[in-house]
């Protein structure tokens, strides 16, 4: 459904760009599969690996789309993410705990899986972007402490429609409706469309961004886990700004709703997606999608089997402003 909102209490997001060409992310050091996760990650599988094994394929993977990102002309900021007391099994999916806006604001969020909170660590985050030349003016946390069971898994669960001042969310243990219109006032978004979802299996996706993506003049969308009523609504919504290309079940289940719209240092607009999903689309949809940008197929096959997220869980946008 469309929340409720004042638009003349709201400030109106205007001018923004919907798309950057910087990024953070973080290498899996302690990348494993996470068991606290996978209550209502149905994306996560077992491989029979030994850990040792499996984390040595996860950085490959992670410096090898780190490397193909950079010679597509994008800024990648790799954090200096050491190892600590605590593990962190899926930090390769930095886009759950904070967001960043083009004002040097970044926002934090609540986690609901107690080792996910352990990446939070926004003190490493500004350093390290702030060596990278980016200005970052304040560290917003968008928690209720009176309500310390609300989590927001930052653009995990919110697809961001910068240009038109939209958030779409699907509800879910890790989406919070109260947080999420708490993060509209903060961030000046003006219209927030949060909706139901409900998979074969009976359950709710545990992300929106595995089963949507939002780009300039495009959007991917599973749109047929959403209620009917609510699924008319968002179609409609989207139909105004942008080329639609539905989805199935089966191929949400490759990642192709888990892809990101980006800019390289020309301007020019890229698509990252995994090979899995690259694959998965027809050819109809692979030549709609390359109306809005080259596609960059990434082979990222053992950090989603196991991780349950794809390339663009493990890409936070960096819209922060340069140090002039």
């Amino acid at each position: 459904m469309v929340a409720p909102i004042l638009k003349d209490t709201i400030p109106v997001v205007q001018n923004v760009s919907h798309t950057t060409n910087a990024v953070v992310m973080v290498p899996p050091i302690d990348f494993k599969f996470n068991v606290e996760t996978s209550a209502d990650n149905e994306f996560q599988q077992r491989l029979a690996l030994p850990e040792q094994e499996i984390r040595k394929k996860a950085l490959n993977e992670f410096y090898n789309m780190v490397s193909i990102l950079q010679s597509h002309g994008v800024e990648v900021t790799v954090m200096d993410y050491s190892g600590d007391a605590y593990e962190t099994p899926d930090a390769v999916f930095p886009n759950n705990w904070f967001s960043t806006s083009p004002d040097g604001d970044v926002f934090l969020f609540p986690m609901a899986c107690e080792n996910r909170r352990h990446e939070v660590r926004p003190a490493c985050l500004k350093r390290n972007l702030e060596q990278q030349g980016f200005s970052v003016t304040d560290i917003t946390p968008v928690s209720d402490l009176k309500h310390p069971n609300a989590f927001l898994e930052s653009t995990g669960v919110m697809i961001l429609d910068h240009a038109q001042g939209t958030i779409y969310a699907a509800l879910s243990e890790r989406c919070d409706k109260e947080l999420l219109q708490k993060y509209v006032d903060l961030a000046g978004f003006h219209e927030l469309i949060y909706f139901e979802t409900k998979m074969a299996s009976g359950a709710s996706v545990y992300h929106t961004n595995v089963m949507m993506a939002v780009g300039e003049g495009f959007a991917v969308i599973c749109d047929e886990i959403i209620e009917e009523f609510e699924r008319r609504r968002v179609l409609a919504t989207l139909k105004k700004t942008k080329e639609v290309i539905s989805i199935t079940e089966e191929q949400m289940g490759q990642f192709c709703g888990n892809i990101l719209q980006l800019k390289n240092d020309k301007n020019e607009h890229l698509i990252a997606m995994s090979v899995s999903a690259y694959n998965a689309f027809t050819l109809e949809q692979k030549q709609t999608l390359r109306k809005h940008g080259q596609l960059i197929p990434i082979d990222v096959s053992t950090i989603e089997t196991i991780g349950g997220g794809s390339v663009r869980c493990m890409l936070a946008e960096n819209f922060l402003p340069k140090n002039v």
